[in-house]
């Protein structure tokens, strides 16, 4: 045993030395562990041994700073010898990005979040680009249009039969309370994708009842699910009825596999009725025509597990259960987190808030509801509330919600950096090297922004760089429903400050912290699928 030990760690060390001279010891890190494991991702950086899970966020551009280049390299031993390159190089990540036969998404890395199947985001090549004609449509410029009126029909419920005629609402912002309609604001973004992308309206002040035949509601699932995915992703199922805790984490995904289960049923039934255009009409629509409309819960869980052929344009149950989920997840979690922050810093920056409320009285009617058919488009209408397009915009720049994408080289390459001061660095990178996108570092490149640790949502009325703005991923990738989020989120902050003005609550860190102190506290978050942090509010009403 020791021999075979020796004779491991001698192999392991020689492959290191070999990495580190196959990138000429490009300046970074040599740590134990891959930062890529979920080791890494739940132990705190320790110098040698691991980044950390929060390394992006924590580290931002002080890395790159440090190093001298946009490029900076790491180095790890364990499970096995990787290099990863960190870049913070916006040319360099739109020549990655735009080229995904050398540089295709590791899509293995996401295998975790195909608990219901296969789909968009844990899927690559032939894959990938099947996921994305099915789903695109649903995130059309029509499609688009119904999400300005929807969003102003759920914040109006809010206001009105939820929040009722309080003059001050006092809310606890968490992931825990995300879904929570009574609790959080951001509870909204559920009800959001579902009449939009799903077909079914959800009114704010019911699911609250069980429905006969579950164990929970259909809100509590999808909250459990979103706060528990970490839990499902480390421990395997013999593991999850050790705890109380894991117990109501595998009840989740099992009342939301359920839900979803019901909207295939009921959505093929539909699809006989009517034509639709929403998401979850789209996945249906790509199965096989043949199917029966009369399929029964346990027939469409046998369906699922029946393979297709790779060259097959159709989906089968589980593609569709799969992309409804992580469409779901997607669909309010990063923008829940974005206007999270939106908030904190209209809360703390007063004066950019009354600019961006004296800009909303002067563009929306004071009499009737702001429907989209008082703008000619979407595009009108961002223009038109340029000023809340400014404010969201701003928060994904220094709360990027995906901190890191990840991709590898196909094969022996040259990538070149710069620095600076405009010198340039040739990095030899072989096969099987992995790349991160680091979007946190390129949102605080000094090179792209200037003075990015400061709220400037004016920075966007300038000649902003495009290319290092990496909110909604780069290239080909990138977000397929980026319009809908901006506009649900533009939507969501234009009618909360047009009716509240928002303002932090008196809790004890902010009697001792200047502005720039509570700014740095608040937007120093801990990453787990979106962005976490703590931040209360209380919503005054406007006379």
């Amino acid at each position: 045993v020791v021999s075979v030990g020796l004779l491991v760690s001698v192999h392991r060390l020689i492959s290191y030395r070999a990495a580190v001279a196959s990138i000429q010891n490009h300046t970074g890190y040599r740590v134990f562990i891959n930062p890529a494991s979920i080791l890494s991702s739940i132990i705190p950086r320790i110098k040698g041994f691991t980044l950390g899970g929060n390394f992006a966020f924590d580290q931002k551009y002080e890395p790159f700073k440090q190093a001298g280049w946009d490029v900076v390299s790491v180095v790890s031993v364990w499970p096995a010898v990787v290099t990863t390159m960190f870049v913070a190089d916006a040319a360099l990540i739109k020549e990655i990005t735009s080229s995904r036969h050398h540089w295709p998404k590791p899509a293995y890395i996401y295998r975790s979040l195909t608990f219901f199947g296969k789909n968009i985001v844990a899927s690559e090549g032939e894959d990938w680009k099947r996921y994305r004609k099915v789903t695109a449509p649903a995130f059309s410029d029509r499609n688009n249009r119904l999400v300005w009126d929807e969003t102003c029909r759920i914040m109006q419920d809010l206001f009105d039969n939820i929040w009722g005629n309080k003059d001050e609402i006092m809310l606890h912002h968490c992931v825990d309370v995300t879904l929570q309609a009574c609790s959080s604001l951001n509870s909204d973004y559920i009800h959001l994708i579902f009449p939009l992308g799903f077909g079914r309206r959800v009114p704010l002040i019911d699911d609250l009842t069980i429905p006969e035949g579950h164990r929970l509601t259909f809100k509590d699932a999808l909250h459990i699910v979103s706060t528990g995915t970490p839990a499902k992703i480390i421990f395997p199922k013999w593991m999850m009825s050790l705890t109380a805790g894991l117990v109501k984490v595998q009840l989740g995904f099992d009342e939301l596999h359920a839900y979803m289960l019901e909207m295939v049923q009921a959505g093929l039934a539909d699809r006989v009725k009517e034509e639709r255009h929403d998401l979850f009409g789209n996945l249906l629509a790509a199965n096989d025509e043949d199917v029966e409309v009369n399929l029964s819960i346990s027939e469409v869980v046998g369906e699922m597990f029946t393979p297709f052929p790779p060259s097959s344009q159709n989906l089968t149950y589980t593609d569709s259960t799969g992309n409804a989920f992580i469409y779901q997840l997607a669909g309010h979690e990063t923008t829940a987190h974005t206007l999270a922050f939106a908030f904190a810093m209209l809360a703390l920056y007063p004066d950019e808030q009354e600019k961006l409320y004296e800009h909303v009285k002067n563009v929306l009617p004071v009499d009737r509801p702001p429907v989209l058919r008082l703008f000619p488009s979407i595009s009108d209408l961002h223009l038109s509330l340029s000023i809340s397009s400014l404010a969201f915009y701003e928060m994904p720049h220094p709360t990027c919600q995906i901190p890191a994408i990840p991709k590898i080289c196909t094969w022996d390459t040259v990538i070149t950096t710069t620095n600076g001061v405009g010198e340039r660095k040739a990095i030899p990178v072989q096969k099987g090297t992995y790349i991160v996108l680091d979007a946190p570092a390129v949102h605080y490149n000094p090179r792209y922004w200037e003075n990015p640790h400061d709220f400037k949502p004016e920075r966007f009325l300038k000649d902003w760089p495009r290319d290092g703005f990496m909110a909604f991923s780069a290239g080909a990738r990138g977000c397929v429903g980026r319009k809908f989020a901006e506009t649900e989120g533009i939507a969501i902050l234009t009618l909360m400050v047009s009716r509240y003005r928002i303002e932090l609550a008196d809790e004890p860190e902010l009697r001792h912290e200047t502005i720039e102190q509570a700014r740095m506290r608040l937007t120093t978050a801990r990453f787990k699928l979106g962005v976490l942090t703590l931040v209360s509010y209380t919503y005054c009403e406007r006379c």
